[in-house]
């Protein structure tokens, strides 16, 4: 389900797409997205027009397989983001746009070899009593002409109202309302027909997936029904199924539908990178949750990131990132990336009225654009070349320090303590010289950022205090980055003094790539291990001259800025350097 507080996803059809129904198809889409591009990007609330732009500008070339977009039937009207969850019929005009738009969205991603999952639900129809929809249709809260009456809908009797109370009583989770939206009766014929004449007209669009909201507040078997009348399987479908301690509706009931989102990899990633230790990751499978070939997992999403159950772009050193990193380089699961917006309030809707902006390496206009962080598409190649390749070479020489392989085809280095890990890896991987996809890429064969060199199973390196390293077959190339038996990159260890109040943290940004290219969402969080000295250790290009400052995040999500003028520094020839400074008031 979405946030406990707001409403959720829906869609609309007439009476006559119901009608249009084909047989049944029992067979479920794809357990795990198809071919070799297999990473989700949420673009959360991004309007069809940006969609389609941003598949064309960066998604497809940078090897995303999927966009998982916003709902797009009819839903109530306002700004906040959650209106989208609140469906009043299954007309495909949304704030997002409307069908000839989602087409045009759909075809454009489609040429940039970019699949489509839409966010769809069965489970609801609007929470308010009253209203008229983004569509114009008018509605009261069990009637909405044309489609639904009083009948459609589950009446628990609970009072005052008919919300679930106790999720321990399977059949009150799944038959009285969620936070007072309209439960639809999934367990009718009518209604089931209803909802697959609108899954089939989004597969008629060209939409290869579905996600399933709230998909835990409807019995296994309902979702089941529908998805066997679809003309036509879609080819992925992933489930959201919120799992609860003690509480008798599992994850795993749903498996024979599609993909199971699992919630409890959201946590167990929040707690080790947050301290509880990253070495308790390596063997996922063996947890008690689905299998990984089941799994649909997010180090955030946007419930999870406004609700406090996960990691998010403002969890301090950096963890939010080599989280993420961590998620695109292990084999459980399939991987969705959330690609988001600052927000002052859990409830705030889009910036630029829905039309995302990115800048060359994130976001721009209130627009986070995860999605476009150098070490997130980097890592998203990584997991493209690596494929199904098995864990090898695991080492864990502490709590807060793993590497391991995927194969002969890839290997990574995530370093969560707060100094910087040196050592000499082993490896699968051939002899060769390698670009880190964390700090950068390969271009014409040279690293624009760190560059190692394997030779007989092993590579050299140091990977700074809260971040990764990252290498694979896909990315070769040499250069002033790369040379000998590992990198002959500059370990910079940066030290600012900084007074700051509880929630407030220190981030470092710059000119050159490693330091995020200007970009706040793309800036390197601090340590504040010595406070009020605020530290961290980037490995960058030797002989290199950059701009930089350090940006303070407040609890809000604000950003603060050093005062003018910029710092100037250049890097030493090899070895390492600490540069010291003050906050610039």
């Amino acid at each position: 389900m979405l946030l406990p507080l707001v409403p959720l996803l829906g869609w609309f059809l007439r009476p006559s797409a119901a009608a249009a129904v084909g047989g049944p198809n029992s067979t479920i889409g794809a357990r795990a997205p198809s071919g070799s591009k297999t990473v989700i990007i949420q673009m959360f609330e991004w309007n069809w027009d940006s969609v389609a732009a941003e598949c064309t500008n960066f998604i497809g070339p940078a090897g995303y397989g999927f966009v998982q977009v916003s709902p797009p039937q009819e839903h109530i009207t306002g700004s906040q983001w959650w209106t989208d969850y609140q469906p009043v019929s299954y007309i495909l005009t949304s704030k997002r746009g409307n069908q000839a738009q989602f087409q045009s969205m759909i075809n454009t991603c489609h040429a940039a070899g970019v699949k489509v999952i839409a966010d769809t639900l069965f489970n609801h129809m609007a929470g308010i009593d009253s209203g008229t929809g983004t569509a114009g249709s008018s509605f009261t809260h069990y009637v909405y002409p044309g489609i639904y009456q009083n009948q459609d809908f589950h009446h628990c009797g609970l009072e005052p109202g008919d919300d679930i109370v106790n999720y321990d009583n399977r059949v009150e989770v799944q038959t009285c309302e969620l936070d007072n939206l309209a439960d639809l009766a999934t367990d009718t014929d009518y209604v089931r027909g209803v909802l697959a004449g609108y899954g089939n007209t989004l597969i008629s669009l060209g939409v290869d997936g579905f996600r399933l909201d709230a998909a835990k507040h409807m019995p296994a078997t309902d979702i089941a029904n529908i998805l066997s009348k679809l003309t036509t399987k879609p080819g992925y479908v992933t489930q959201e199924v919120i799992w609860g301690a003690g509480e008798p509706i599992q994850p795993s009931e749903y498996v024979g539908n599609g993909d199971v989102q699992e919630f409890r990899y959201t946590t167990a990633v929040k707690n080790a990178f947050s301290g509880g230790g990253i070495s308790s990751l390596q063997n996922l499978d063996n947890q008690g949750w689905v299998s990984g070939t089941q799994a649909n997992v997010f180090v955030t999403n946007h419930d999870t990131e406004r609700n406090g159950n996960s990691l998010n772009i403002n969890s301090p050193s950096n963890t939010y990132i080599t989280a993420t990193i961590f998620s695109l380089a292990h084999s459980y699961g399939t991987p969705t990336v959330l690609s988001s917006y600052t927000f002052g309030t859990t409830d705030d809707g889009a910036p630029n009225g829905g039309a995302g902006t990115c800048s060359a390496t994130g976001g721009s206009g209130g627009w986070l654009c995860q999605h476009r962080f150098i070490a997130i598409s980097g890592m998203v190649g990584f997991r493209n070349n690596v494929g199904t390749a098995a864990i090898t070479n695991w080492v864990s020489p502490q709590a807060q320090q793993i590497a391991f392989g995927r194969g002969s085809l890839g290997f990574v280095a995530i370093n969560n303590a707060d100094s910087a890990w040196t050592t000499q890896f082993t490896t699968s991987l051939p002899n060769g010289a390698y670009c880190d996809v964390i700090s950068g890429s390969s271009v014409s064969g040279k690293c624009t950022g760190s560059g190692f060199t394997v030779s007989g199973g092993s590579f050299s390196a140091t990977v700074p205090a809260r971040s990764a390293i990252a290498i694979h077959t896909g990315s070769l190339g040499s250069g002033s980055s790369s040379s000998g038996g590992g990198s002959s990159t500059v370990a910079v260890t940066f030290a600012e003094t900084a007074t700051t109040t509880f929630g407030e943290n220190i981030f470092l940004v710059g000119s050159i790539s490693q330091l995020g290219t200007w970009a706040p969402a793309s800036a390197l969080a601090l340590s504040s291990a010595t406070y009020p000295v605020w530290s961290i250790t980037v490995n960058l290009p030797p002989n290199t001259s950059f701009q930089y400052k350090f940006i303070r995040k407040e609890t809000d999500g604000s950003v603060v800025w050093e005062s003018d003028p910029n710092r100037s520094a250049t890097t030493n020839a090899s070895g390492s350097q600490t540069i010291t400074t003050s906050w610039q008031g």
